[in-house]
């Protein structure tokens, strides 16, 4: 039987945090574990170029995030683990599906439209002030990613549902106009159990809103990040709701069951904010403590995660590379002999 394949991009424009790694990492590197799937995971840097025009800091996030990734236990033996700018076949199906994308589908774009409604907002004339070509048709290169190996589920959260659904629209179309079967049409996958962690502030933990706690920072960072989780007035004794606050929303999303149930009686019980406080400290620092060390050390060795992600980009290239030779026959770019 096939194996399912299973597609995650990782976009390398910032340093990974807690909610990162609840939301996305772990249960993707649980997945990269499992043999019945084959799973792509990528370090999304051409899609950083529309974001972050910074070359250090996406230099840097590249780095990050892939340490972030082996430090916490990616199969890479089992799981693809690649850069996508390491896959030219990529920008080239970037292109052809340009070719048969239609304009009007990129004007619906979630991004284009938000850039668009912006400069309406703000009095523009030119509503399409600022908006790169990048980001207009990046969709188009998110279809290329997917449909490059054939993915048949997308993990993504419920914003990006309608980049899914462009890509199946662009996977139909070239299948119609050249006459074959040469994609299979993604599906999106959304885990409605997955955890949006709070930050600093209480709303969703992000790196826009400069509230996140990043995963491998110092224990006397993680300390100060933590005491400054926004708490509310509440004295030692009195009894605390802890559906509504960070300090347990994050606790709970590290903790086992049984863990947490008793941190939840705790809540009842009136423990207070200093104390709630340090037993997260000491719960994440003790859960991180072997990550950061292993993230450390790789950190100071950059030529290993080179090693690993070039053999990566190898295994995805043994793949793309003749698929890639089929759709330039398909479309009439095939050599003459």
């Amino acid at each position: 039987m096939d194996k399912t394949r299973v597609l995650t991009g990782i976009t390398t424009t910032g340093t990974p945090h807690l909610g990162n790694y609840v939301g996305a990492i772990k249960p993707a590197i649980a997945a990269s574990q499992d043999p019945n799937v084959q799973s792509y995971y990528f370090l999304a840097d051409l899609h950083a170029l529309i974001k972050c025009q910074d070359p250090k800091r996406v230099q840097e996030s590249r780095l990050e995030i892939a340490a972030t990734w082996l430090a916490l236990g990616l199969d890479t033996d089992n799981a693809i683990f690649y850069r996508q700018s390491d896959i030219p076949e990529i920008p080239e199906l970037t292109w052809m599906l340009s070719c048969v994308c239609a304009k009007g589908l990129m004007n619906r774009a979630h991004a284009y439209k938000a850039a668009v409604a912006d400069n309406e907002a703000a009095g523009q004339q030119d509503l399409d002030k600022g908006v790169t070509m990048g980001l207009f048709s990046y969709p188009v290169l998110m279809a290329a990613d997917i449909l490059m190996f054939n993915a048949n589920k997308v993990p993504v959260g419920r914003d990006q549902i309608q980049h899914i659904e462009m890509a199946r629209d662009m996977a139909g179309r070239f299948n119609h106009l050249f006459k074959g079967q040469y994609f299979t049409l993604p599906e999106a996958v959304v885990d409605e159990k997955v955890e949006v962690l709070g930050g600093l502030d209480g709303r969703k933990m992000s790196k826009s809103y400069n509230n996140t706690i990043p995963l491998f920072v110092s224990e006397k960072k993680l300390l100060k990040l933590v005491r400054k989780i926004k708490t509310n007035s509440l004295e030692p004794g009195e009894p605390k709701d802890p559906d509504t606050c960070t300090l347990f929303q994050i606790y709970s999303a590290f903790a086992t069951a049984e863990e947490t149930e008793a941190m939840r009686q705790r809540y009842r019980d009136g423990i207070g904010w200093g104390d709630a406080k340090n037993e997260l400290f000491d719960y994440l620092n003790a859960h991180l403590r072997e990550p950061r060390e292993r993230y450390q050390a790789l950190m100071e060795d950059p030529g290993y995660i080179e090693d690993v992600l070039r053999k990566g980009a190898e295994r995805a290239r043994a793949e793309a590379a003749p698929f890639m030779d089929t759709l330039r026959h398909a479309v009439g770019l095939g050599r003459f002999i």
